[in-house]
């Protein structure tokens, strides 16, 4: 990793710790505290009531309680990532890193606790005396060999699952992998000669649990610093260690690697070399999983062996061997049976599980997702981390073992309501936003930001560059964009810079092309000369319509308005679509799409129709099955008005298009996302479900809608979205944040990729 690499990385983490409220966690009531009865339930008497149960069994603390849906995240500090010993406090980040990957993959609530001691005993008293407060305990960066006695003290110790991530959570994951890349290869644990460098907790953690699946354990040699650990050796020897020594002659990595079927890296970047893979058996698999870089890279093993089967940490590479795959579903099949611990076989079902995911056809929307067929084999053993498969299949997996070994509370009778229960944990929103990002990756579209010289859009554009979103080009005065870029400590070569008044021999042709488009609407030649020259919009826009670029952003110096009029001076309106805007807003558990928030002002019964069938393409094709309310203060004529004609046209218009999918109106808005209300006053209403896409009279009445959930609303508001152009362009809010920027830059390089 580049040193610019690095600078960037770290001035986007920081501005994202920092942003708003610090940190990445916050804690939300679960229960209603709006009026003084909810109080008393809630508290004081009420809660008496609970603590009277759970003292007359404890175990009814899980349904009283968070404590069945709560895991903590506990580290004293002293193996923080690929750093080191930073300590308890410093090691905070990370730990809250993990309690939001609980929370955003397994909806379970992960709370974080840094402990300031390295002393193994007070370590262990203190996570006991907590112990009784959680479901679970997730052990994290903790160095090795401290961390294995601590692992094994606490499970002793404590009557709830206790695992260490950094050591199982890999070797699940790898294990998995393992045993699709010895099914594609007509091989079995039992019959490969393996070799494995590193033996830190990972390592050894990976390599016992291969055993404990069936390899001999003559069929494994593990490698440290000092060469391979074998039986009789004294030097840099612990008791783990010792626990996989054999008898051998061997003594180099090297000499280990001739002939070897298997190799697994948890080791140091470059470790192996070509010699060394060329010397395998045939079709060797090589897992190199140092991170950030792994033993040897992909592509110089296949210089040397067209045969081999990769995988590594990294998401840039196929068949990444990503611990997020395990941690949050292991621990939430074991808190929906309360279970009393993580057993081995409850890791070895979680290893089964992901293997069969792997070898189970793909839904497309997980392929589109990652820009490409997945499909078993060579390049996907491992599944896709956003498979939303996963939430059901790995938990369920490991419930049933912990079930039938005798460690589960509260076993599951109806599994098919489980597989029910499971599928509604998660908020496909985050799903659907993550599959927007990765149609972008990987695409190389040349996206222009108009305002160039901007912290915000300069910042977004490091952001969509450094996450292979698109190819960014600033739009401004070379001298200020640098010396903004220097001040961030980046260097300013890392992204393109234009300035429409240097660049002298692009501009002609804008110019001409330009002119061709207004010199009958009263455009002079110096006329265009002077926008192209002068009017950043207009030579974003020109660069976009002669292909130097493939989309823009604009929008933070200028208000909406005004951007538009100047992209209308180039672009025009796409075939058989209408120019309009949506706005998504985004909570947990819902989703909605607003039209028209930016352009047309007070459209008739047929743009409304047309609005509305654009936004419920854009919702299916985010995988959203649309249900459109088309809004008014009236429901269904009542009060009947003049105004609300053309929201009762747009209805009769739908009708007559014959359109596929689910509308209605007018209606209210509290109305159309209140089903029950629907059912019980309306029953006559088209709807099967709350409204997803809602419609609006009015500009002012859109426009201000999405601006009171921008800044009042506990959710996200995405957009405005703009569409309907012959060109990918998308206009932000002057008030607009860096992740407002890039979302809209985003929208534009997928667009720009369709056109």
């Amino acid at each position: 990793m580049s040193q610019d690499v690095n600078r960037i990385t770290e001035r986007e983490a920081l501005l994202l710790h920092s942003s708003g409220r610090p940190g990445k966690l916050e804690v939300t009531a679960t229960k209603p505290l709006a009026t003084q009865r909810d109080l008393s339930l809630a508290y004081s008497p009420g809660v008496a009531y609970p603590c009277l149960r759970i003292a007359e069994n404890e175990d009814s603390a899980y349904d009283y309680t968070a404590k069945s849906n709560t895991v903590a995240v506990i580290t004293n500090g002293t193996a923080v990532l690929g750093l080191g010993n930073l300590g308890a406090l410093a090691s905070k980040p990370v730990m809250e890193g993990k309690a939001v990957l609980f929370k955003r993959f397994a909806d379970i609530d992960g709370i974080d606790l840094e402990l300031a001691t390295e002393d193994v005993d007070r370590f262990c008293d203190a996570v006991e005396l907590m112990a009784p407060t959680f479901g679970g305990i997730n052990l994290e960066d903790i160095k090795a060999p401290e961390s294995f006695i601590i692992e094994e003290r606490l499970r002793e110790r404590c009557d709830i699952p206790v695992m260490h991530d950094d050591q199982h959570g890999t070797a699940i994951i790898a294990a998995a992998g393992l045993v699709n890349a010895l099914q594609i290869t007509g091989r079995s644990l039992a019959d490969i000669r393996m070799v494995v460098n590193g033996a830190g907790a990972a390592a050894i953690a990976t390599l016992s649990l291969l055993k404990s699946m069936g390899m001999p354990n003559e069929n494994a040699v593990m490698c440290d610093s000092r060469g391979v650990i074998y039986r009789g050796r004294t030097d840099g020897m612990n008791q783990w260690k010792s626990i996989h020594a054999v008898e051998t002659d061997l003594r180099t990595l090297e000499e280990a690697m001739d002939g070897a079927d298997v190799f697994f890296g948890l080791s140091v970047k470059d470790a192996i070399t070509q010699d060394m893979v060329a010397s395998m058996a045939p079709q060797p698999i090589i897992f190199a999983m140092a991170n950030p870089d792994p033993e040897i890279k992909p592509e110089l093993v296949h210089e040397v062996r067209d045969d081999a089967i990769m995988a590594t940490g990294r998401s840039d590479y196929p068949n990444q061997v990503n611990n997020v795959l395990g941690f949050p579903y292991i621990f939430r099949g074991a808190l929906d049976v309360r279970a009393r611990a993580i057993n081995d076989e409850m890791k070895i079902a979680a290893v089964n599980a992901l293997a069969e995911l792997a070898r189970e056809d793909v839904p497309d929307e997980v392929g589109e997702a990652y820009g490409r067929k997945l499909k078993f084999g060579r390049d996907y053993l491992i599944p896709a981390p956003f498979d939303p498969r996963l939430i059901v299949s790995v938990p369920q997996a490991v419930a049933k073992a912990a079930m039938e070994t005798g460690v589960a509370r509260r076993p599951i009778i109806d599994m098919d309501a489980y597989t029910e229960e499971l599928k509604g944990r998660l908020d496909p929103t985050y799903d659907r936003l993550q599959r927007v990002y990765d149609r972008a990756r990987g695409k190389g579209q040349r996206v222009v930001f108009a305002e160039g010289e901007d912290p915000r859009a300069i910042r977004a554009a490091l952001a969509l560059k450094n996450g292979d979103l698109g190819r960014p080009i600033l739009v401004g005065r070379q001298e200020d964009i640098e010396a903004t870029l220097s001040d961030m400590g980046i260097d300013p070569s890392m992204l393109e810079i234009r300035n429409a008044g240097q660049r002298r021999e692009d501009n002609p042709e804008l110019v001409d092309m330009l002119y061709a488009r207004l010199n009958r609407k009263g455009y002079l030649r110096r006329d265009c000369q002077r926008l192209i020259h002068q009017d950043r919009n207009v030579y974003a826009a020109s660069m976009v319509a002669s292909g130097q670029a493939d989309a823009m952003v604009t929008g933070l110096t200028r208000a909406f308005g005004s951007c538009f009029e100047d992209v209308l001076k180039v672009v025009d309106h796409a075939e058989n679509q209408r120019i309009m805007t949506h706005a998504m807003f985004i909570r947990r558990g819902q989703t909605v799409f607003l039209a028209d928030t930016s352009v047309a002002e007070n459209p008739d019964g047929r743009a409304l129709a047309d609005i509305a069938i654009q936004t419920a393409n854009t919702a299916r094709s985010l995988g959203f099955e649309p249900r459109v309310a088309l809004l008014s203060y009236s429901n269904f004529g009542q009060p009947e008005r003049h105004a609300t004609r053309d929201v009762r046209d747009a209805v009769l218009e739908l009708e007559r298009r014959r359109v596929d999918f689910e509308f209605d109106g007018e209606m209210q808005v509290n109305v159309a996302l209140d089903y029950d209300l629907i059912k019980s006053t309306y029953p006559f209403c088209r709807l099967t479900g709350p409204a997803n896409v809602l419609v609006m009279p009015s500009l002012h009445a859109a426009n201000i809608s999405q601006k009171l959930l921008t800044e009042f609303a506990d959710g996200t508001v995405i957009g405005p979205v703009l569409q309907g152009l012959n060109h990918a362009v998308q206009i932000t809010s002057m008030n607009a944040k860096v992740s407002d920027v890039l979302n809209a830059a985003v929208f534009a390089a997928i667009e720009g990729a369709r056109k």
